[in-house]
């Protein structure tokens, strides 16, 4: 049994009993220490202080797995938690769920491509732009598209994404 997968049996079941979803872990060797990366999120998105909890819960969580079992990540750790990137793969249902009301990229299992906003996501599958249906089955995995100028749905109008400098 690998280290990453050895920390994971400890740390999955903390991360979902907190509410949130583990979307990634590793665990390398840094010198004399071990590096652990999480990548979680939820619904709703993750604040700085979801970060902070989790941080918490999941170094308890490592210090206890290591007085058990010294072995586990060696002499010592540096523990890093975050959330995904606009750059993740969509390859979930909750990924593109969490996803709603943005332009992505989907790459199916055909080798075909659809690009288009998400309008929703549910049992069934994807649909783009409120007319194209692409179930779960036909779906391999998508990825956001970065937007900066864009369209109000309500009015049609460009969203300015920079906040204006009152001191100007």
């Amino acid at each position: 049994m690998t280290a990453t997968s050895r920390v994971l049996a400890v740390l999955e079941p903390v991360v979902s009993d907190a509410g949130y979803d583990l979307e990634d872990l590793t665990v390398s060797a840094a010198g004399r220490r071990s590096v652990v990366r999480l990548l979680v999120d939820k619904d709703g998105g993750i604040t700085l202080d979801d970060v902070a909890d989790v941080s918490r819960l999941v170094s308890d969580a490592l210090d206890a797995a290591d007085e058990q079992d010294p072995t586990l990540l060696g002499t010592s750790y540096v523990l890093e938690v975050s959330s995904p990137g606009v750059d993740r793969p969509l390859t979930e249902p909750r990924h593109w769920r969490r996803n709603v009301g943005r332009l992505v990229r989907a790459s199916l299992r055909d080798g075909s491509t659809a690009q288009g906003r998400v309008t929703a996501a549910d049992d069934a599958g994807l649909t783009l732009d409120e007319e194209r249906v692409l179930p779960w089955a036909e779906l391999a995995r998508g990825s956001v598209q970065v937007e900066f100028n864009r369209k109000d749905p309500a009015d049609g109008t460009a969203e300015d994404t920079d906040e204006e400098d009152d001191d100007a």
